[in-house]
């Protein structure tokens, strides 16, 4: 790994996080776009990757700031937090057997969906 692409992937993670601090999105919609389009990576190694991501405390510094002020409901996190390891499985279950193409058009169109419901609103 060149000191370009380590300095790359150290910016996409500073960008996720700070865009996951800001406005709560997941690091998925930032993360797996950059690695598909900035490093060539393919959907399927994007998507696995952000996982794997995923599973060490990367959020503890912008949860302890909005746990000070308040900003969390624990409740609400831990029941959604109980089933998203089992979504993630099936999900990836799920992804490894759509192609390429498909696999990016699926998560284009959420993007896209998600993106129109915060447009027009309610």
């Amino acid at each position: 790994m060149t000191a370009g692409t380590i300095i790359l992937l150290l910016l996409i993670g500073l960008t996720a996080g700070f865009m996951s601090g800001m406005v709560g999105i997941g690091g998925g919609v930032v993360i797996v776009p950059m690695l598909v389009y900035f490093l060539a990576f393919d959907q399927k190694m994007a998507q696995g990757t952000t996982l794997f991501m995923f599973m060490f405390p990367i959020g503890i510094l912008g949860v302890i700031n909005y746990y000070k002020k308040g900003c969390i409901d624990i409740k609400t996190a831990l029941i959604i937090m109980s089933t998203f390891f089992i979504g993630a499985y099936f999900g990836s279950k799920a992804a490894l057997k759509f192609d390429q193409d498909t696999l990016k058009k699926i998560f284009g169109i959420f993007l896209a969906l998600v993106s129109l419901k915060l447009i027009i609103g309610k």
